[in-house]
Parts: structure tokens; C-alpha cells; sequence
């Protein structure tokens, strides 16, 4: 909590929402500031999943394999099919390929952070941030932050604009640009480069913002659940929220699983169909 004292649903659910920061914004688009809580979560899970797919990598057998392999390979064999119904250039699925089970191992693991109590890490954080002379906030949802979210889409995007001068050239790109999809007439140039840049934009913000969607949902549903359990008492409504505190969350939690896995596959996905497209010529 932000302080000791009691604090009504709202501040709770504001505190929760708030991110430790460098600093504190000075206008409404400041890119000097970062939210110190996503990136430290981020780049903890990112090498949290590599470890495990280099563990399973480096334990690998010929033989029967365990549980923790086999559950890899059905992972890595879901992916590499996949790859290969989109991306039909084997030379770029030697990327390709493991760049989308990373994604998904990644963004998996970032979601997966919703499942911890509420309260854990930030009541953890409460007690440790004072002595370091740190604000006490904590976020440990990377994906419920729009700028990692974004960050992760515009990430693809960049991936796409070099495949597409990479298969069709600069010069073959830049046609394409101004050629598609109304046609080639010089009339139209203007029409197919403002249609093309569009399709980009649209095509990075929804990448970007279903996934921030989903989670940052998922997360104030969590937290209203946590807030029943927060007002029970020795009376009949007060055991009331508690029981319900206890069932809400038990099945929100199991339905969640599903979310979280569904939003990590579709983001996959929808990268291997950008990159694929990029392949595509019109």
C-alpha cells in the first residue's frame, strides 16, 4: 500500500495501477521516462524463458524423452508448423521460426505474472522500497503496460520493414509502396502510399493494444476480487465477501490460464502473419 493508512477501493485500485518510475512525467508524451517496474519484470522473465529453452535444449535426448522435454518439443513442433504454413521461405524461418516460439515463450510468462496474488510482490516491495529510498509502487504485469506492449508491436513492425527490402529490395518495396493495392497510375501514387502507411500504423497499434487490452482487464478483475476479500468482517455479509472473495478467484483464476496462453498465441501468430506478408508481393 502507498502509506499506512487505510485506503477507500478507489485509492487501491489507483495505487495498484501506478508505476516506479525515473521520474515523474512533465507532459503527457514524455519519452524520457520508464517504467522501471515493467522493464525489471520484463527482462527478468525474457531470461527466465531462455533459460528453460536452452535447459531443455542442452538436455535433450534421443531416447523417451521427460515430461519438461517433451512438453518443449510439442511446443517447438506447434511452433515450427505454424512457421511454415505462413512463412514459406525457409531461409527466413531459420529466424523466423525461433523469433515466434521466443514471443510466445515471453509473452506466456509476462502474462503469467496476474496469477500471483495481488498484494504479494507490491506488499514485499512496500517494506523494502522506504529503506532504498524508493516510491512504492510495483506493477508486475509487464503486458497490462501499454508501452511494453507497443514496444513489443513496434518491434515487429521494424522486423517487417526489413523483410520487406530484404525479399523484394529497396527499389521493389518502394514500387510496391506507391503501386498497391489501387494500381500503378501515377494518379493513384498518392492514394497507395497513404492506404500503405495506414495499413502499417493500423496493423502496429492493434498488435499492440489487443494484447494491453486483454491483460490490463484481466488485471482490474483481479484486483475487485481482491477487494472482497479485503472487506470481510465477523458478520453475515462479511463472510459473505470472503466466501466469494475465495470462489471469484479461484475460477477467475482457472479461466484465466486460458486468457493468458490465448494472448500469447495470437500475438505469435499475428507476427508470423505480418512477417509473412511482408514476403508476399502484390
Amino acid at each position: 500500500m502507498a502509506a499506512d493508512k487505510e485506503l477507500t477501493a478507489g485509492e487501491y485500485i489507483v495505487h495498484h495501477l501506478g508505476h516506479l518510475q525515473n521520474k515523474k512525467p512533465e507532459a503527457v508524451l514524455d519519452f524520457s521516462v520508464f517504467n522501471l517496474d515493467s522493464l525489471f519484470w520484463a527482462i527478468l522473465l525474457g531470461i527466465l524463458g531462455t533459460f528453460f529453452l536452452w535447459r531443455a535444449a542442452r538436455k535433450a535426448t534421443s531416447g523417451v524423452p521427460g515430461r519438461f522435454q517433451a512438453a518443449v518439443e510439442i511446443l517447438v513442433e506447434m511452433v515450427e508448423n505454424q512457421s511454415k504454413g505462413i512463412v514459406h521461405s525457409a531461409e527466413s524461418r531459420k529466424f523466423v521460426a525461433p523469433l515466434a516460439l521466443t514471443v510466445f515463450v515471453w509473452i506466456f510468462l509476462m502474462n503469467a505474472m496476474d496469477l500471483l496474488p495481488v498484494d504479494l510482490i507490491p506488499a514485499l516491495w512496500h517494506g523494502v522500497a522506504p529503506a532504498i529510498g524508493a516510491k512504492d509502487y510495483m506493477r508486475v504485469v509487464p503486458t497490462a503496460d501499454l508501452s511494453v506492449t507497443m514496444g513489443l508491436s513496434v518491434a515487429v513492425l521494424l522486423i517487417c520493414l526489413y523483410y520487406n527490402v530484404k525479399i523484394k529490395g529497396l527499389g521493389g518495396w518502394v514500387h510496391e509502396l506507391f503501386t498497391a493495392p489501387f494500381g500503378s497510375h501515377p494518379v493513384l501514387w498518392p492514394f497507395n502510399f497513404l492506404m500503405q502507411v495506414i495499413e502499417f500504423v493500423a496493423k502496429t497499434v492493434s498488435h499492440g493494444m489487443r494484447l494491453f487490452g486483454n491483460m490490463y482487464a484481466g488485471e482490474l478483475i483481479f484486483m475487485l476480487i481482491a477487494l472482497m476479500g479485503g472487506a470481510w468482517s465477523l458478520s453475515a455479509t462479511g463472510i459473505g465477501l470472503a466466501i466469494g472473495h475465495i470462489i471469484a478467484g479461484s475460477a477467475w483464476a482457472i479461466f484465466h490460464i486460458l486468457i493468458i496462453t490465448l494472448q500469447a498465441f495470437v500475438f505469435m501468430m499475428l507476427t508470423l502473419v505480418y512477417i509473412g506478408q511482408a514476403h508476399d508481393a502484390h
